[in-house]
């Protein structure tokens, strides 16, 4: 199934608290404060994977929850910070705010983008410590982790994108020139999800040519498929239009 389309919600962990504590020992009458700092708290990092050309694991795990930082210790024991939840997504995902449409990342490139970020961890009493506040009984806790709902939007990088009517012979010709095997009759919309094919020009040498549901007239208002594949052609260095 091609989904192309997903609304998920992430929670990057929040910080550990930090500690109260009194530093304790043989013939000491009264130990300083000793409590150590929390944890960060996990990010929620976004990875390129090749591997993936669709986005249908999102629709069955929507939630994504990082980690929570540990909380400080005392004898000034720092609290261990939590590790960051990697999610792998299809090469050319968009990740927008779902609430307010803006663009967070675009991960067409190798680099992992945070799009969540941990908490920081909470001040132990070690840092409350002042000339004449000697025994402080409190400490800081940690800070919250992002939480936000995204949508993702995965946009097709193809070297040339197939535009046309319905059943003009998209689907026909990106058949005969690469591996790829769309589904091919005498009726409109037989493709119903993009289809990616190699082209191998000689030994080393390849293009990917993408063959696009058919756009009508009046696509770009949503007629037919329109919305849905239109931005599929975006990235497309070479827009091919195949006529009847």
């Amino acid at each position: 199934m091609f989904i192309d389309i997903a609304k998920i919600v992430l929670k990057a962990g929040d910080g550990g608290d930090g500690a109260v504590a009194f530093h304790r020992e043989k013939y000491v009458a009264s130990g300083g404060p000793d409590g150590g700092d929390g944890g960060r708290g996990g990010n929620i990092v976004f990875q390129v994977d090749d591997n993936l050309s669709t986005l249908a694991d999102f629709r069955y795990k929507r939630k994504y929850t990082a980690q929570r930082g540990e909380n400080g210790r005392g004898n000034r024991c720092f609290g261990k910070s939590a590790p960051d939840l990697v999610v792998c997504v299809p090469r050319g995902t968009v990740v927008k705010d779902a609430e307010t449409g803006r663009v967070i990342a675009d991960m067409s490139g190798e680099e992992p983008q945070v799009i969540a970020r941990g908490g920081k961890g909470g001040w132990g009493n070690t840092h409350f410590a002042t000339p004449t506040r000697q025994t402080p009984r409190f400490s800081k806790p940690g800070t919250p982790g992002e939480e936000l709902e995204v949508q993702l939007e995965l946009k097709l990088l193809a070297d040339v994108g197939l535009v046309g009517f319905p059943n003009v012979g998209k689907s026909t010709l990106v058949s005969v020139v690469s591996e790829a095997k769309p589904n091919i009759a005498n009726y409109h919309f037989t493709t119903l999800t993009p289809v990616l094919g190699v082209v191998r020009m000689q030994e080393g040498k390849s293009f990917v040519m993408a063959d696009i549901p058919g756009l009508i007239e009046g696509a770009w208002e949503g007629v037919g498929l329109g919305h849905q594949f239109l931005r599929h052609v975006e990235r497309c260095r070479l827009l091919l239009h195949i006529v009847d």
